[in-house]
Protein backbone atom coordinates (compact mmCIF):
# COMPACT_ATOMS: atom_id res chain seq x y z
CA UNK A 1 0.00 0.00 0.00
CA UNK A 2 1.04 3.71 -0.96
CA UNK A 3 0.69 7.14 0.73
CA UNK A 4 -0.05 10.20 -0.25
CA UNK A 5 0.24 12.64 2.64
CA UNK A 6 -0.64 15.78 3.10
CA UNK A 7 0.24 18.57 5.90
CA UNK A 8 -2.45 20.67 6.85
CA UNK A 9 -2.17 24.29 9.21
CA UNK A 10 -5.15 26.29 9.14
CA UNK A 11 -5.82 25.27 5.70
CA UNK A 12 -9.41 24.68 5.44
CA UNK A 13 -10.31 26.55 2.78
CA UNK A 14 -7.26 24.84 0.77
CA UNK A 15 -8.37 21.32 1.98
CA UNK A 16 -12.26 21.77 0.93
CA UNK A 17 -10.87 23.15 -2.66
CA UNK A 18 -7.98 20.35 -3.61
CA UNK A 19 -8.76 17.48 -1.32
CA UNK A 20 -11.38 16.31 -3.76
CA UNK A 21 -9.48 15.75 -6.87
CA UNK A 22 -6.17 13.80 -4.12
CA UNK A 23 -9.16 11.77 -3.11
CA UNK A 24 -10.69 10.58 -5.89
CA UNK A 25 -7.77 10.21 -8.10
CA UNK A 26 -5.86 8.62 -5.42
CA UNK A 27 -7.56 5.87 -3.98
CA UNK A 28 -8.77 5.05 -7.46
CA UNK A 29 -5.02 4.28 -8.02
CA UNK A 30 -5.76 1.61 -4.40
CA UNK A 31 -3.44 4.17 -2.00
CA UNK A 32 -4.27 5.83 1.09
CA UNK A 33 -4.90 9.24 1.70
CA UNK A 34 -3.50 10.94 5.05
CA UNK A 35 -3.78 14.50 6.63
CA UNK A 36 -1.38 15.24 9.10
CA UNK A 37 -2.62 18.49 11.02
CA UNK A 38 -0.38 20.54 12.58
CA UNK A 39 -1.99 22.05 15.65
CA UNK A 40 -4.50 23.90 13.25
CA UNK A 41 -6.84 26.17 14.85
CA UNK A 42 -9.42 26.64 12.41
CA UNK A 43 -12.41 24.23 11.55
CA UNK A 44 -9.61 21.91 9.49
CA UNK A 45 -10.57 18.85 11.74
CA UNK A 46 -14.16 18.92 12.01
CA UNK A 47 -13.85 19.52 7.30
CA UNK A 48 -11.91 16.49 7.19
CA UNK A 49 -14.34 14.96 9.78
CA UNK A 50 -17.75 15.50 8.64
CA UNK A 51 -16.66 15.81 4.38
CA UNK A 52 -13.84 13.30 4.12
CA UNK A 53 -14.41 10.06 6.18
CA UNK A 54 -12.00 8.24 3.98
CA UNK A 55 -8.98 10.39 4.55
CA UNK A 56 -6.90 9.20 7.62
CA UNK A 57 -6.30 11.69 10.49
CA UNK A 58 -2.96 12.31 12.26
CA UNK A 59 -2.98 15.02 15.19
CA UNK A 60 0.05 16.95 15.76
CA UNK A 61 -0.26 18.67 19.21
CA UNK A 62 1.04 22.08 17.43
CA UNK A 63 2.73 23.62 14.54
CA UNK A 64 6.12 21.73 14.07
CA UNK A 65 6.55 23.53 10.48
CA UNK A 66 6.54 21.74 7.29
CA UNK A 67 9.78 19.59 8.44
CA UNK A 68 9.43 17.84 11.59
CA UNK A 69 5.38 17.78 10.98
CA UNK A 70 6.49 15.77 8.03
CA UNK A 71 8.65 13.68 10.16
CA UNK A 72 6.38 13.15 13.06
CA UNK A 73 3.72 12.35 10.54
CA UNK A 74 5.54 9.86 8.57
CA UNK A 75 6.32 8.25 11.74
CA UNK A 76 2.82 7.28 11.84
CA UNK A 77 2.53 5.80 8.10
CA UNK A 78 2.63 2.09 6.67
CA UNK A 79 3.66 2.36 3.49
CA UNK A 80 6.35 1.53 0.73
CA UNK A 81 6.05 4.64 -1.14
CA UNK A 82 4.53 8.19 -0.13
CA UNK A 83 4.05 11.19 -1.86
CA UNK A 84 4.55 14.41 0.25
CA UNK A 85 1.62 16.52 -1.09
CA UNK A 86 0.72 19.96 -0.69
CA UNK A 87 -2.34 20.78 0.08
CA UNK A 88 -2.40 23.52 -2.58
CA UNK A 89 -2.27 21.08 -5.39
CA UNK A 90 -4.64 19.77 -7.89
CA UNK A 91 -3.90 16.19 -9.06
CA UNK A 92 -4.76 14.48 -12.37
CA UNK A 93 -6.39 11.34 -13.17
CA UNK A 94 -3.41 8.56 -13.33
CA UNK A 95 -1.52 11.02 -11.34
CA UNK A 96 0.11 8.76 -9.26
CA UNK A 97 0.91 5.29 -11.21
CA UNK A 98 3.41 6.70 -13.35
CA UNK A 99 5.66 8.12 -10.22
CA UNK A 100 5.57 4.74 -8.27
CA UNK A 101 5.71 2.24 -11.56
CA UNK A 102 8.97 4.31 -11.45
CA UNK A 103 10.35 3.21 -8.86
CA UNK A 104 9.03 -0.20 -8.86
CA UNK A 105 11.01 -0.40 -12.14
CA UNK A 106 14.05 1.23 -11.21
CA UNK A 107 15.67 0.51 -7.25
CA UNK A 108 18.43 2.69 -8.14
CA UNK A 109 15.77 5.75 -7.78
CA UNK A 110 14.90 6.84 -4.01
CA UNK A 111 12.64 9.79 -4.77
CA UNK A 112 10.93 11.44 -8.05
CA UNK A 113 8.68 13.89 -8.61
CA UNK A 114 5.65 14.72 -11.68
CA UNK A 115 5.94 17.75 -14.04
CA UNK A 116 4.73 20.87 -12.09
CA UNK A 117 2.60 23.19 -13.64
CA UNK A 118 0.89 26.36 -12.63
CA UNK A 119 -2.46 26.41 -10.89
CA UNK A 120 -2.95 30.16 -11.92
CA UNK A 121 -1.68 30.09 -15.33
CA UNK A 122 -2.46 26.08 -16.35
CA UNK A 123 0.34 26.21 -19.27
CA UNK A 124 3.04 27.24 -17.33
CA UNK A 125 5.61 25.44 -15.03
CA UNK A 126 5.18 26.58 -11.41
CA UNK A 127 8.10 28.00 -9.57
CA UNK A 128 8.66 25.79 -6.74
CA UNK A 129 9.24 22.65 -8.99
CA UNK A 130 8.55 22.80 -12.77
CA UNK A 131 10.30 19.69 -14.47
CA UNK A 132 12.56 19.23 -11.29
CA UNK A 133 15.53 21.29 -9.86
CA UNK A 134 18.92 21.77 -9.84
CA UNK A 135 21.72 23.63 -7.88
CA UNK A 136 24.68 25.86 -8.54
CA UNK A 137 27.96 25.73 -7.52
CA UNK A 138 27.26 28.05 -4.38
CA UNK A 139 24.15 26.89 -3.98
CA UNK A 140 21.29 28.97 -5.86
CA UNK A 141 18.49 26.08 -6.78
CA UNK A 142 16.39 26.42 -10.41
CA UNK A 143 14.59 23.74 -12.25
CA UNK A 144 13.87 22.78 -15.53
CA UNK A 145 11.53 25.24 -16.88
CA UNK A 146 12.30 28.31 -13.84
CA UNK A 147 15.54 30.45 -13.34
CA UNK A 148 15.51 32.86 -10.96
CA UNK A 149 11.97 34.14 -11.52
CA UNK A 150 11.85 33.43 -15.40
CA UNK A 151 8.99 30.61 -15.32
CA UNK A 152 8.74 28.93 -19.13
CA UNK A 153 5.96 28.31 -21.01
CA UNK A 154 5.60 24.24 -20.92
CA UNK A 155 5.63 23.43 -24.47
CA UNK A 156 6.54 19.71 -24.15
CA UNK A 157 10.16 21.21 -23.91
CA UNK A 158 11.54 19.31 -20.83
CA UNK A 159 9.07 15.65 -20.82
CA UNK A 160 12.40 13.44 -20.91
CA UNK A 161 12.85 11.74 -17.67
CA UNK A 162 16.14 12.80 -16.25
CA UNK A 163 18.44 12.51 -13.05
CA UNK A 164 18.01 15.50 -10.44
CA UNK A 165 19.36 17.23 -7.56
CA UNK A 166 16.48 17.53 -5.88
CA UNK A 167 12.87 17.11 -6.26
CA UNK A 168 10.23 19.43 -4.97
CA UNK A 169 8.47 19.23 -1.70
CA UNK A 170 5.55 19.98 -3.49
CA UNK A 171 4.81 16.73 -4.66
CA UNK A 172 7.66 14.64 -3.50
CA UNK A 173 7.08 10.97 -3.91
CA UNK A 174 9.86 9.17 -1.98
CA UNK A 175 10.64 5.53 -0.48
CA UNK A 176 9.35 5.81 3.06
CA UNK A 177 12.28 3.05 4.68
CA UNK A 178 15.22 5.22 3.10
CA UNK A 179 13.05 8.95 4.07
CA UNK A 180 13.66 7.70 8.02
CA UNK A 181 16.97 5.75 7.69
CA UNK A 182 18.55 9.22 6.25
CA UNK A 183 16.63 10.88 9.12
CA UNK A 184 14.24 12.52 7.23
CA UNK A 185 13.54 16.39 7.33
CA UNK A 186 16.16 18.24 9.02
CA UNK A 187 13.40 20.03 11.45
CA UNK A 188 15.67 22.87 12.40
CA UNK A 189 15.02 24.44 9.17
CA UNK A 190 11.36 24.61 10.50
CA UNK A 191 10.40 25.18 6.44
CA UNK A 192 11.78 26.17 3.30
CA UNK A 193 15.44 24.74 1.73
CA UNK A 194 14.46 21.00 3.51
CA UNK A 195 13.78 19.16 0.53
CA UNK A 196 16.47 20.56 -0.72
CA UNK A 197 18.68 19.38 1.90
CA UNK A 198 16.72 16.10 2.02
CA UNK A 199 18.04 15.38 -1.69
CA UNK A 200 21.33 16.23 -1.19
CA UNK A 201 21.94 13.90 1.13
CA UNK A 202 20.37 11.01 -1.06
CA UNK A 203 22.47 12.14 -3.55
CA UNK A 204 25.81 12.21 -1.86
CA UNK A 205 25.30 8.45 -1.01
CA UNK A 206 24.51 7.47 -4.82
CA UNK A 207 20.73 7.42 -4.60
CA UNK A 208 19.41 8.71 -7.59
CA UNK A 209 16.11 11.20 -7.65
CA UNK A 210 14.13 12.10 -11.23
CA UNK A 211 11.10 13.74 -12.43
CA UNK A 212 8.59 11.78 -14.41
CA UNK A 213 6.83 14.09 -16.76
CA UNK A 214 4.53 11.73 -18.06
CA UNK A 215 2.65 12.75 -14.61
CA UNK A 216 0.96 16.25 -13.95
CA UNK A 217 -0.31 18.16 -11.37
CA UNK A 218 -1.01 21.84 -11.18
CA UNK A 219 0.14 23.86 -7.64
CA UNK A 220 -0.87 27.09 -6.37
CA UNK A 221 2.06 27.80 -4.88
CA UNK A 222 2.81 31.02 -1.94
CA UNK A 223 0.02 29.55 -0.10
CA UNK A 224 1.22 30.19 3.41
CA UNK A 225 3.51 32.93 2.39
CA UNK A 226 3.87 35.54 -0.51
CA UNK A 227 7.18 35.42 -2.30
CA UNK A 228 8.01 39.03 -1.15
CA UNK A 229 7.54 38.18 2.57
CA UNK A 230 10.41 39.06 5.15
CA UNK A 231 9.94 36.17 6.73
CA UNK A 232 10.19 33.79 3.61
CA UNK A 233 13.26 35.72 3.00
CA UNK A 234 15.02 34.91 5.86
CA UNK A 235 14.09 31.58 6.26
CA UNK A 236 15.34 30.90 2.39
CA UNK A 237 18.57 32.86 3.18
CA UNK A 238 19.41 31.31 6.88
CA UNK A 239 18.49 27.52 5.84
CA UNK A 240 20.46 27.48 2.28
CA UNK A 241 23.68 29.00 4.19
CA UNK A 242 22.83 25.44 7.14
CA UNK A 243 22.27 23.38 4.02
CA UNK A 244 25.35 24.21 2.84
CA UNK A 245 28.00 24.09 5.58
CA UNK A 246 25.88 20.52 6.19
CA UNK A 247 26.86 19.34 2.89
CA UNK A 248 29.67 20.53 0.44
CA UNK A 249 32.76 18.59 0.74
CA UNK A 250 35.74 20.15 2.74
CA UNK A 251 37.88 21.29 -0.19
CA UNK A 252 34.93 23.57 -1.29
CA UNK A 253 33.32 24.56 2.12
CA UNK A 254 35.69 28.17 2.43
CA UNK A 255 35.72 29.44 -0.86
CA UNK A 256 31.80 28.97 -1.34
CA UNK A 257 30.68 30.27 1.92
CA UNK A 258 33.20 33.46 1.60
CA UNK A 259 31.51 33.71 -2.23
CA UNK A 260 27.97 33.40 -1.01
CA UNK A 261 28.79 36.12 2.27
CA UNK A 262 29.54 38.53 -0.50
CA UNK A 263 26.69 37.81 -2.62
CA UNK A 264 24.22 38.22 0.58
CA UNK A 265 25.36 41.07 1.17
CA UNK A 266 24.43 41.94 -2.29
CA UNK A 267 21.21 40.68 -2.42
CA UNK A 268 20.62 42.95 0.65
CA UNK A 269 21.71 46.20 -1.04
CA UNK A 270 19.64 45.11 -3.90
CA UNK A 271 16.65 45.14 -1.68
CA UNK A 272 17.49 48.40 -0.32
CA UNK A 273 18.14 49.92 -3.28
CA UNK A 274 14.21 48.83 -4.34
CA UNK A 275 13.27 50.17 -0.65
CA UNK A 276 12.68 46.89 0.80
CA UNK A 277 13.96 47.66 4.26
CA UNK A 278 12.25 44.67 5.31
CA UNK A 279 13.62 42.16 2.86
CA UNK A 280 17.14 43.31 3.62
CA UNK A 281 16.95 43.06 7.23
CA UNK A 282 15.56 39.31 6.81
CA UNK A 283 19.05 38.85 4.85
CA UNK A 284 21.35 40.24 7.33
CA UNK A 285 19.16 38.20 10.52
CA UNK A 286 19.72 35.37 8.27
CA UNK A 287 23.05 35.56 8.21
CA UNK A 288 23.76 36.42 11.75
CA UNK A 289 21.01 33.13 12.34
CA UNK A 290 23.00 31.52 10.29
CA UNK A 291 26.46 31.85 12.75
CA UNK A 292 24.99 31.35 15.70
CA UNK A 293 22.92 27.73 15.25
CA UNK A 294 26.04 26.86 12.76
CA UNK A 295 27.78 24.58 16.04
CA UNK A 296 24.50 22.62 16.21
CA UNK A 297 24.96 21.36 12.84
CA UNK A 298 28.92 20.40 13.19
CA UNK A 299 27.56 16.87 13.78
CA UNK A 300 25.39 16.59 11.02
CA UNK A 301 27.84 17.53 8.92
CA UNK A 302 30.21 14.91 10.01
CA UNK A 303 27.73 11.96 9.51
CA UNK A 304 26.59 13.24 5.94
CA UNK A 305 30.31 13.46 4.71
CA UNK A 306 31.26 10.22 6.35
CA UNK A 307 28.13 9.00 4.90
CA UNK A 308 28.71 10.70 1.13
CA UNK A 309 29.60 7.83 -1.41
CA UNK A 310 29.97 10.32 -4.18
CA UNK A 311 31.64 14.29 -3.18
CA UNK A 312 31.08 15.37 -6.96
CA UNK A 313 27.52 15.04 -7.61
CA UNK A 314 26.72 16.19 -11.72
CA UNK A 315 22.94 17.47 -10.92
CA UNK A 316 24.84 20.20 -9.10
CA UNK A 317 25.85 22.30 -11.91
CA UNK A 318 29.45 24.18 -11.61
CA UNK A 319 28.67 26.89 -12.61
CA UNK A 320 27.19 30.24 -11.24
CA UNK A 321 23.47 30.96 -11.62
CA UNK A 322 23.48 34.78 -11.05
CA UNK A 323 26.40 35.10 -13.88
CA UNK A 324 24.16 33.25 -16.39
CA UNK A 325 21.16 34.41 -15.67
CA UNK A 326 22.21 38.74 -15.41
CA UNK A 327 25.65 38.48 -17.02
CA UNK A 328 24.93 36.07 -19.79
CA UNK A 329 21.27 36.69 -20.05
CA UNK A 330 20.75 33.27 -19.99
CA UNK A 331 16.83 33.38 -19.41
CA UNK A 332 15.49 29.18 -19.93
CA UNK A 333 17.04 26.09 -18.45
CA UNK A 334 17.78 24.74 -22.08
CA UNK A 335 20.38 27.64 -22.55
CA UNK A 336 22.65 26.55 -19.52
CA UNK A 337 25.52 24.19 -20.58
CA UNK A 338 25.79 21.99 -17.49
Amino acid sequence: MNAVVILNWNGSRMLRQFLPSVVRFTEAEGACVYVADNGSTDDSVELLRREFPTVRLILLDANHGFAEGYNLALRQVEAEYVVLLNSDVEVTEGWLHPLTDYLDCHPEAVACQPKIRSWHKRNCFEYAGAAGGFIDRYGYPFCRGRLMGMVEEDRGQYDEVIPLFWATGAALCIRLKEYLEVGGLDGRFFAHMEEIDLCWRLRSRGRRIVCIPQSTVYHVGGGTLRKENPHKTFLNFRNNLLMLYKNLPDAELRTVMRVRCLLDYVAAFSFLLKGNVANARAVWQARREFHRMRPLFTSSRRVNLQSATQADIPERSRFSLLVAFYLLGKKRFSQLSR
